[in-house]
């Protein structure tokens, strides 16, 4: 299992447009030049940061802007934004566990619960940390 690396984009797209906002505008090309990533997934994730009212983004070279203060947006509102997971769950379950067996069809009785558990946790420390938090970090170590 693993979480889309979208997530981790879209974060290093909040610090960049936060870093950056007084001296560049920030293009999908100019994200892309930091992300190392593809312009075209750039502008995919871009538009789901909009969808989720994250930020504005002008057409053309106007570039992108944040749309409330950094303390205000969780890393949970940015997972929820760029959709991770598939179908809201994190944990993709087997679909069709023998019946037949014991362990097949017990197991479902027996993680679901757990891992909705496990899910909610996560969830909770992703909404326990800001992007001002992740900022603040990133200029102690750029100065």
């Amino acid at each position: 299992m693993q979480i889309s690396s979208r997530f981790t984009i879209a974060v290093h797209i909040f610090a960049c447009i936060k870093t950056f906002e007084n001296d560049y505008k920030i293009t999908s090309d100019f994200l892309a030049g930091s992300t190392n990533v593809n312009p075209v997934i750039i502008r995919k994730i871009l538009g789901q940061l909009k969808g989720a009212d994250l930020i504005e983004v002008a057409r053309g070279t106007g570039g992108a802007k944040i749309t409330r203060p950094l303390n205000e947006i969780t890393l949970l509102d940015v997972y929820k934004a760029v959709e991770c997971v598939e179908g809201g769950e994190l944990f993709h379950f087997h679909e069709n566990p023998n019946p037949q067996c014991p362990v097949g069809r017990s197991i479902h009785t027996v993680l679901d619960g757990k891992l909705e558990q496990v899910q909610k946790a996560m969830e909770k420390e992703l909404n326990s940390i800001t992007l001002e938090d992740v900022e603040m970090d990133i200029q102690k170590l750029i100065g």
